[in-house]
C-alpha cells in the first residue's frame, strides 16, 4: 500500500454540537471510552490478551468494536517516518503492538485482528482519500489509504465504516509530528459523509450514498471533520476546483442537521505560510447555512471553518 500523507490539523472543538454517536447506533459510548482509557497501554500483552481485557465487560458487538476502536486510538501513534519514506514494513499486528506505531494499513490490520479475536466480522478495504487541494481532479491516483468495515449482519445496512487511523489523531503539514486527537466520528461513521472523504478501490465496498465514480469523487472539494459534527447533508458548489471572477461575489450553501448551532464562520485563504483568515457574515435558518464572498485574483486553497473547525476546502482559481 502507498503511504498515507494525512496532514489535517484539528483545532479547537469549543462550541461544536456533536452528532456522530446519534448518526450511528444511537448509543452513548462515554462509559466505554472512560473504561478503555483507564486500562492504559497494556504493555507487553499480546493481541488476544489485550482484546480480552478491552472487551471483557461487554456482550454487545457494537460495544466491543467501540472498545477496540478506543484502545487503538488511545495507544497507537501514526508512524510519520514510515509514511514519508514509503516504507510499508512494520505494519503487521505484532509489529504495531511492539512499536505502538503504524501507517493506515497497520491500524486497519490491528483493528481487524482484534475484532476477529472478539468474534466480530471485519474486513479492510483499500482505497483513495484526497489529501490536499492538489489532489482535486487527479486523474491517475494511487491507492493511499486503508480503513475497516464492521459487519454485524448479512444486510449492508448492518455494515459500518470505521477509520482507526483518522480516529486516532493528525499530523502536521510536513508529516513530521503526530498529534493524538481522539475522533469518534470515524467509528460507525455517517456513510454519506465518509463516502465524500473515502473512495474504495473495489466499489462493492461503497455503503450508503456515494459518488458514482472515482472521477466524480476526485472532483469534489475536501470534506473535513466538522461535516460530522454539523450533520452535513448537501453542499454547493459541489466542485472542488472553483473558477471564479475576481471581486465578484461567489455564493456558498450547506445543508446541515437542523439541530446544529452555528456561532462563527471564518474563511482561510492561501498556503500555510501566507494564510489570511477573516470572519464572514452568514445566514443560517432551519439547517441551511449560506454566505457569499469576493476573492482576490490568484490560485490558492480556501478553507471554510465553522465554530472553529474546518468544514470544507476548495481550490480557488480567481481571474
Amino acid at each position: 500500500m502507498k503511504p498515507i500523507v494525512y496532514a489535517l490539523i484539528f483545532i479547537s472543538l469549543f462550541g461544536l454540537t456533536q452528532f456522530s454517536n446519534a448518526q450511528t447506533s444511537g448509543k452513548d459510548f462515554s462509559n466505554i471510552d472512560a473504561y478503555v482509557k483507564k486500562l492504559g497501554s497494556l504493555d507487553s500483552m499480546n493481541m488476544g490478551t489485550i482484546t480480552g481485557m478491552v472487551t471483557k465487560p461487554y456482550s454487545d458487538k457494537t460495544e466491543k468494536a467501540r472498545a477496540i476502536f478506543d484502545w487503538i486510538a488511545y495507544n497507537i501513534s501514526f508512524d510519520c517516518k514510515l509514511a514519508r519514506t514509503g516504507n510499508d514494513t512494520k505494519n503487521s499486528t505484532n509489529d504495531v503492538l511492539f512499536y505502538r506505531k503504524a501507517t493506515a494499513g497497520g491500524y486497519a490490520a490491528l483493528f481487524q485482528d482484534m475484532c476477529s479475536s472478539a468474534n466480530i466480522r471485519c474486513l479492510i478495504p483499500d482505497g483513495f482519500v484526497k489529501l490536499n487541494t492538489e489532489s482535486i481532479d487527479e486523474s491517475k491516483p494511487d491507492i493511499n489509504h486503508t480503513w475497516a468495515v464492521v459487519q454485524l449482519g448479512i444486510s449492508p445496512d448492518e455494515w459500518f465504516y470505521v477509520d482507526p487511523t483518522w480516529g486516532s489523531g493528525t499530523t502536521d503539514a510536513e508529516m513530521k509530528l503526530f498529534t493524538r486527537s481522539f475522533n469518534d466520528a470515524y467509528f460507525f461513521a455517517d456513510k454519506g459523509i465518509f463516502n465524500w472523504q473515502h473512495y474504495p478501490d473495489n466499489e462493492a465496498w461503497k455503503l450508503g450514498p456515494a459518488p458514482k465514480s472515482k472521477g466524480i469523487f476526485y472532483a469534489l472539494p475536501l470534506v473535513k471533520e466538522a461535516a460530522y459534527d454539523l450533520g452535513l447533508k448537501k453542499f454547493n458548489p459541489d466542485k472542488g476546483k472553483l473558477k471564479v471572477q475576481a471581486d465578484r461575489p461567489t455564493a456558498f450553501s450547506f445543508t446541515l442537521d437542523a439541530k446544529a448551532v452555528i456561532s462563527k464562520l471564518t474563511l482561510t485563504t492561501g498556503e500555510i505560510k501566507k494564510q489570511k483568515t477573516k470572519e464572514i457574515t452568514f445566514s443560517y435558518s432551519n439547517g441551511l447555512l449560506s454566505f457569499s464572498n469576493k476573492f482576490e485574483e490568484g490560485e490558492y486553497p480556501l478553507t471554510i471553518t465553522v465554530n472553529g473547525k474546518a468544514l470544507m476546502t476548495y481550490a480557488i482559481v480567481a481571474e
